[in-house]
């Protein structure tokens, strides 16, 4: 089984090293950073480490989909920048794709933070994508190649294309939301605050679902970290 893991980065050189030498780590097929325009070293740092770096119109949902055109595994793996995978996760994901059946799925959440707050957030969001089907771009979204193509990929929103995918994944077959965590970064919350950024992310989620625009939505969350 290939997995080719795909990455969008826009000015990561801060935190993009050390999770792409993680991420190799894992020895998959192929490592894809999708770069939506950096100033900063992310390219450069990507190069030394990855697969392929590439070049990509900016927006995360433009920049996977750039990135799984240039992928040749049989199954995808869509990786924030600052997301972690252990050896344990990654092999569990492959043995969930060997049933024929699986579509695609996701890793349950685990904010790196020893703050309760953040630790129950964890916690609410394994229950959201559990029981509600809602699953986010940081859960690390996994599909078969064959499927994604199906699907012509993401739909080019400027946000929550993730929401969306997996709402259309689960149309495609079965998915399956694996008890193992992707470990992701709690910057975001340090810099903009727990309580913020919780309630943000649950309304413009909220008001996605509902039917407002992506495009107004987009303009209350900064693709800078």
């Amino acid at each position: 089984m290939k997995v080719s893991i795909i990455i969008p980065t826009l000015n990561e050189a801060l935190i993009l090293e050390d999770s792409l030498r993680a991420i190799s780590s894992l020895n998959p097929h192929e490592i894809i950073v999708a770069d939506g325009g950096s100033t900063d070293l992310t390219v450069p740092l990507a190069s030394g480490i990855a697969t392929q770096v590439i070049n990509s119109k900016s927006g995360r949902a433009c920049q996977m989909n750039a990135g799984a055109k240039k992928a040749t595994g049989t199954i995808l793996l869509f990786m924030h920048a600052d997301s972690k995978l252990t050896w344990h996760s990654f092999n569990r994901m492959k043995k969930a794709m060997t049933s024929i059946k699986t579509a695609g799925g996701a890793f349950s959440l685990q904010i790196e933070s020893e703050k309760t707050s953040l630790k129950a957030i964890s916690l609410l969001a394994t229950w959201r994508a559990k029981y509600l089907n809602l699953v986010y771009g940081d859960q690390a979204i996994f599909v078969r190649a064959d499927i994604y193509q199906k699907m012509s990929g993401f739909s080019p929103l400027p946000i929550c294309e993730d929401l969306d995918f997996f709402r259309r994944l689960s149309r495609e077959g079965n998915v399956t939301l694996l008890k193992e965590k992707a470990h992701t970064s709690a910057r975001r919350w340090k810099a903009e605050g727990i309580v913020y950024t919780t309630l943000r992310n649950i309304t413009i989620g909220t008001l996605f679902l509902i039917g407002f625009s992506p495009q107004i939505l987009s303009k209350w969350y900064s693709a800078i970290r």
